[in-house]
């Protein structure tokens, strides 16, 4: 059996592909859904593809990711990276290892974008390369 990496996203990013597609493009998150699959079966996994507008739900899957023993999570928290104390725990709370995504790079967008608790907690962070950070963060957690 395959395993599974998690790909969690958060507020807005249901929006992709309408939402200022000149920072985030214009591939909707079903596009980069379709990617990801492709890839993960040329790299013998599963991808569980996940996106909520509200942080307790990314928390519950982070727990899931856990309970079920996926090899690991992809994370775009979307503004939740920014603000959320919870995520942080949670991230720290589990032994699943998780990459950060982002579609934008956040360190040439506003001041208030530059912290990232996600950050903080994850093992890694891979940004502004659009829906190529995604497939980018899958390959590194193929390595896991």
């Amino acid at each position: 059996m395959a395993d599974s990496i998690f790909v969690l996203n958060g507020p807005n990013l249901n929006l992709l592909g309408l939402r200022e597609p000149e920072i985030y493009g214009s591939d909707t998150l079903d596009d980069i859904a379709g990617m990801l699959e492709d890839r993960a079966r040329d790299l013998d996994l599963t991808i569980d593809m996940r996106q909520s507008n509200h942080e307790g739900h990314l928390i519950d899957w982070l727990h899931e990711a856990q309970a079920r023993e996926a090899k690991a999570v992809l994370l775009n928290a979307g503004a939740f990276t920014h603000t959320s104390l919870a995520l942080y725990d949670a991230i720290r709370a589990i032994r699943t290892p998780v990459i950060e995504v982002h579609l934008s790079n956040p360190l040439t967008r506003e001041e208030f974008r530059h912290e990232s608790y996600v950050g903080r907690a994850a093992r890694g962070t891979i940004a502004g390369f659009g829906a190529l950070s995604y497939l980018l963060a899958l390959e590194a957690a193929a390595r896991f």
